[in-house]
């Protein structure tokens, strides 16, 4: 039996350097360095010819998290995700200071670029958690 040790999320999307770089900054993530020859990704993809694919990648810089790949489409979003990242913000909090850490993310994230869709407050079975938009409308929760 094979045993899977890695996986990368591949985010379908209109702007890949905007979107990869909205998650960096959500994750702490880095973009790798530009492939050998170019100095920069933008470099790199001028040189591609127009129907080529562009994309962006970006990493967990301690190897822990998978690879993030952002890919373009030429459709947009049109429906809600059927899978979606849970930013594990307020992990091992509970109460008011779980939800005190999950909007001061949510307040950080805002800035970014990101859209806040729905605070769920704890209920006596479920902790708080915060569902948002990133920059090009794909849901992700602070949980």
């Amino acid at each position: 039996m094979s045993t899977i040790k890695q996986i990368q999320v591949t985010f379908d999307c209109a702007e890949p350097a905007r979107l990869a770089a909205f998650w960096c900054e959500v994750l702490g993530y880095v973009v790798p360095t530009a492939p050998e020859g170019f100095a920069t990704w933008e470099e790199y993809h001028r040189s591609l010819p127009p129907e080529e694919e562009v994309y962006f990648a970006c990493t967990d810089p301690s190897g822990a998290g998978p690879r993030l790949l952002f890919q373009r489409v030429p459709e947009g979003k049109v429906v809600k995700n059927r899978l979606h990242i849970d930013v594990r913000a307020g992990a091992g909090l509970v109460g008011e200071e779980r939800l005190a850490t999950l909007e001061a993310e949510c307040a950080r994230l805002m800035a970014l670029g990101a859209k806040h869709v729905l605070t769920q407050r704890a209920d006596g079975v479920n902790e708080s958690c915060i569902t948002m938009q990133d920059i090009e409308g794909n849901e992700f929760c602070l949980a």
